[in-house]
């Protein structure tokens, strides 16, 4: 297609019909007054820039780029296709699954063990929503977990769900123990045990989360106002200023907020329904709510509303 292809219709700004495509630019402006039309139009050119000759030849490729989330990072070579077989003569098929079973039976026990586990780590990530952010972090995390010999002696599966748990840490997904271990089907003990053993090893440092990571997540599955969220978002803030919340769970915490905040903007929630949904008891629930109403000075105003 011409870059320099003139179209019929009118600009709206000052009404020239000369207009011009830009296919590097991706956009289509008038030649006489500038304006840019917003169309639906499609970039052509690359994603990245390159400043010297070096540059264009290491940043130049083709097919789709290399990822942690295939045991092969995406840029093995496969041997056929089962489709093409029908071609083949009879000795040029048997010859096919020779050298087919040959290129399994090359492969290392690492490549074998990331084949399984990443599809695990897959299907996991899948069940749980994460984001391919996440998701290529923890595979990345189990690639140098398995490299440094820390499977041995685990089940595949702990050391997944413990790589996982460190990505959703690192990358601020509110995901808890309890969800990873339903999705995986093990203890959250044993999870908890071995993310904290893979981090000490491959030297990871986590920072502590923040029960504002969970208001968001809860608040959408108690289907709750945009004004009590923002009210809970102002508590729990108060809350970390006072220092309040140092040393106890997040997800109780933010939890709580979002319980206080419910009264005072007046949505009708219990503590079991709240408690439900953050995965911590009922009993949690009063605690952190009295600690909020009496540290925050918020008594007088639930005690206004109840009344």
């Amino acid at each position: 297609m011409d870059d320099k292809k003139t179209f019929t219709q009118k600009c709206p700004e000052c009404g020239s019909a000369n207009l011009h495509w830009d296919r590097k630019r991706g956009e289509m402006h008038c030649n006489s007054c500038g304006y840019v039309i917003e169309e639906s139009m499609i970039d052509f050119s690359q994603e990245w820039r390159e400043f010297d000759h070096d540059q264009i030849n290491a940043r130049r490729r083709v097919g789709s780029p290399s990822t942690f989330k295939k045991h092969d990072k995406g840029l093995s070579t496969k041997i056929g296709k089962s489709g093409d077989l029908y071609k083949l003569s009879s000795s040029d098929r048997r010859k096919f699954y020779r050298l087919k079973k040959w290129q399994t039976r090359i492969s290392t026990a690492i490549e074998r063990n990331l084949k399984f586990a990443l599809a695990e780590l897959r299907r996991a990530s899948s069940f749980l929503n994460i984001p391919d952010i996440a998701e290529e972090e923890s595979a990345r995390i189990y690639r140098m977990a398995a490299e440094k010999g820390l499977v041995r002696g685990r089940s595949m599966e702990s050391v997944v769900a413990g790589a996982l748990y460190a990505a959703c840490r690192r990358h601020g997904v509110p995901r808890t123990l309890e969800e990873i271990s339903s999705a995986f089907g093990l203890d959250k003990k044993e999870i908890g045990k071995t993310y904290r053993f893979i981090c000490r090893q491959l030297g990871i440092r986590i920072l502590p989360t923040s029960p504002l990571d969970y208001v968001f997540r809860f608040s959408s599955e108690l289907d709750l106002n945009p004004e009590t969220t923002s009210k809970a978002v102002e508590i729990l803030k108060k809350a970390i200023k006072k220092e309040i919340t140092s040393g106890k769970g997040p997800m109780g915490i933010a939890a709580a907020g979002l319980y206080v905040a419910a009264l005072l903007c007046g949505e009708k929630k219990t503590q079991r329904e709240v408690a439900d949904v953050a995965g911590v008891t009922e009993v949690t629930i009063r605690n952190r709510y009295k600690e909020l109403l009496e540290e925050l000075d918020l008594e007088n105003k639930i005690k206004d509303i109840k009344e």
